[in-house]
């Protein structure tokens, strides 16, 4: 962690230094300096001042997110900088189409700003030589950041405006994000197809730029699949109910054989064992899968308890649960089964995790 600004922690990755010099080096030996910039060592020091002024834009530019993020009660786990920009870790997304639009704009607004802040300071000041250089610098870098972020396809900021918009519109988060996600992969090979077709401009391979712009491309892409994802996985939620997941489960003592407790199972149609207390309150679940990796001319002389996991209070959860609520709650308390009981405590069932796991994968 580099800082903490307003309470959000901000990381960097290795990877930072090693790009930012190359970055550097690029730049420096590269024609997009003025020929004003005279000397290897005034080359390099405004080569290291946009790279610096660049990187702190982007820090600029998430630190919006996360700030308009927390004025809307979602938390922010940490801003890590990265070789390709930057990513606010927002741990909830937004509940609404309006919250989702102001956290997305806020970002390029924040650059678009910054743009607005070079242009008022160079017209003011009138800057000569070098801090004209870096100002012109800083107002290109901020214009490129926030007119880029702005375009309409994920992961963009522009992205999640265009999932926003058709949100509101259709009132399917899920399909929007599946358009917004496709927008972006066609605007990826679009910068990539730019890159490969154009030669003795900003977007030419030669000098460097270009490569940048296709790592970016790349990265888009891959970001797009994700979203993809993301959305279908998001689409499988509501067949999550852990009622119609849950097995039919049989209280037996914890001494009893491991032989009559399977046979008392299957007189019941249970596929579960409760282990229960002088007082029938639940207190372990029979594990199946020692059960199984038991051999059947053992099990008469095993006691089905020594089978059992203890039950801990986040073993327990409510029938009721349903899509990602079913999802963090198994989450947050990794096991092979879990007890279902209903509002009154009564116990319903035993909900077993490759039961949730083959679900979800099929649905």
């Amino acid at each position: 962690m580099i800082a903490r600004p307003f309470g959000i922690p901000v990381f960097i990755s290795p990877y930072w230094f090693l790009v930012a010099a190359v970055l550097v080096v690029l730049y420096s030996n590269s024609g997009a300096l003025p020929g004003t910039v005279q000397g290897t060592v005034p080359r390099y020091l405004v080569a290291i001042a946009f790279v610096v002024l660049l990187y702190a834009s982007v820090l600029l530019h998430e630190l919006s997110h996360s700030l308009v993020a927390v004025g809307l009660k979602l938390p922010v786990r940490r801003i890590l900088l990265w070789p390709l920009g930057g990513f606010s870790e927002i741990e909830q997304e937004p509940p609404t189409p309006g919250r989702e639009f102001l956290v997305s704009a806020a970002g390029p607004a924040m650059s678009l700003a910054l743009a607005g802040l070079g242009i008022g300071l160079n017209v003011l000041t009138s800057p000569h030589g070098i801090p004209d250089v870096v100002l012109d610098r800083f107002i290109l870098a901020n214009v490129v950041v926030g007119v880029f972020n702005l375009l309409p396809g994920l992961p963009l900021d522009g992205g999640r405006l265009l999932r926003a918009g058709l949100w509101k519109l259709t009132g399917r988060k899920g399909q929007s994000a599946v358009l917004a996600a496709w927008a972006g992969r066609i605007i990826a090979l679009a910068v990539v197809g730019a890159v490969l077709t154009q030669s003795q401009t900003v977007f030419s391979l030669d000098d460097g730029y270009g490569i940048w712009l296709i790592a970016i491309a790349v990265f888009m892409w891959m970001s797009a699949g994700q979203a993809l994802r993301s959305a279908r996985v998001r689409e499988r939620l509501p067949a999550l109910q852990a009622r119609a997941l849950a097995r039919r489960a049989i209280p037996i003592p914890s001494n009893l054989p491991l032989a009559e407790a399977i046979r008392r199972a299957d007189l019941a149609q249970a596929r579960a064992l409760v282990v229960v207390d002088h007082e029938a309150k639940p207190i372990a679940i029979v594990n199946e899968g020692a059960v199984l990796a038991t051999p059947e001319q053992r099990r008469p002389w095993i006691d089905a308890g020594s089978l059992a996991r203890t039950l801990e209070s986040d073993m327990v959860l409510s029938a009721d649960l349903s899509g990602m609520d079913l999802i963090e709650a198994v989450r947050r308390a990794p096991a092979s089964e879990y007890l279902l009981v209903e509002p009154s405590g009564q116990v319903y069932g035993v909900l077993a995790a490759a039961d949730l796991d083959h679900a979800f994968a099929g649905s």
